[in-house]
């Protein structure tokens, strides 16, 4: 059988390199709209985690749990790197 590798027939275009053809773009976000997003992913980390607690999967709670201080983390080198002002 014969196989030939072929470039696809849409290229992507902007930040994401690996983004799937047919896909929408992925907008450039402001800093202050990425620390916003952080934030929010981490209050749902959080949130999720409380869940698998209730539901005494306490493996994934405490992933959960511990994925949500990532996030916080990241959210507040934005901001440092940003220079906005700092967190209290």
């Amino acid at each position: 059988m014969f196989v030939a590798i072929a470039r696809p027939a849409v290229e992507p275009e902007g930040p994401d390199a690996v983004a799937v053809p047919g896909s929408p773009p992925i907008a450039d976000l402001s800093p202050r709209a990425l620390h916003a997003r952080l934030l929010e992913n981490a209050a749902l980390r959080r949130l999720r985690g409380v869940e698998r607690r209730r539901s005494n999967r306490l493996e994934d709670a405490a992933y959960w749990l511990h994925a949500a201080p990532v996030a916080v983390r990241k959210a507040s080198a934005l901001r440092e790197q940003k220079s906005f002002a700092p967190l209290p």
